[in-house]
């Protein structure tokens, strides 16, 4: 992997970060009043809690690898390379994970037609990240 495009990846990943912290805080501002008062299903609101702190720190870690690679000579390329890997790895269960949390919230405050359609949108992005990601992530050294 390129250093400029290693950096660039631990910027992105780092914005991600960021975005998954603000959602886990419009969560807890907005909902917990709600999940404390009953008004909202009590076990989707914990999953969908569950699942932001995953991801935003899947997308941390996946930081540390990007920086990890983008090191040049300082680094083995096999070492280089295997970072590279791990950090493709960690930014996609970060990015699948951030786009389950709609479908949750919206099963949160049961809207259950919306949160299921959302779901079965993400169900089909899985299918395709399943399909397509080894051919994209980061190669080995050989």
């Amino acid at each position: 992997m390129a250093d400029d495009l290693a950096a660039a990846n631990v910027n992105r990943s780092y914005q991600l970060a960021a975005s998954s912290i603000a959602i886990f805080t419009f969560l807890l501002f907005f909902l917990y009043p709600k999940f404390a008062s009953g008004q909202v299903d009590a076990f989707s609101y914990q999953a969908t809690l569950i699942v932001m702190g995953v991801a935003t720190f899947s997308f941390a870690f996946s930081s540390f690898y990007y920086y990890g690679a983008s090191l040049g000579g300082r680094i083995d390329d096999v070492v280089r390379a295997q970072y590279s890997r791990r950090g493709d790895r960690l930014w996609l269960l970060g990015c699948v994970l951030l786009f389950l949390a709609p479908s949750l919230i919206l099963f949160t405050v049961r809207l259950l037609a919306v949160a299921s359609v959302w779901f079965a949108l993400w169900l089909v992005y899985l299918f395709f990240v399943m399909r397509y990601f080894p051919r994209v992530q980061t190669a080995g050294k050989s």
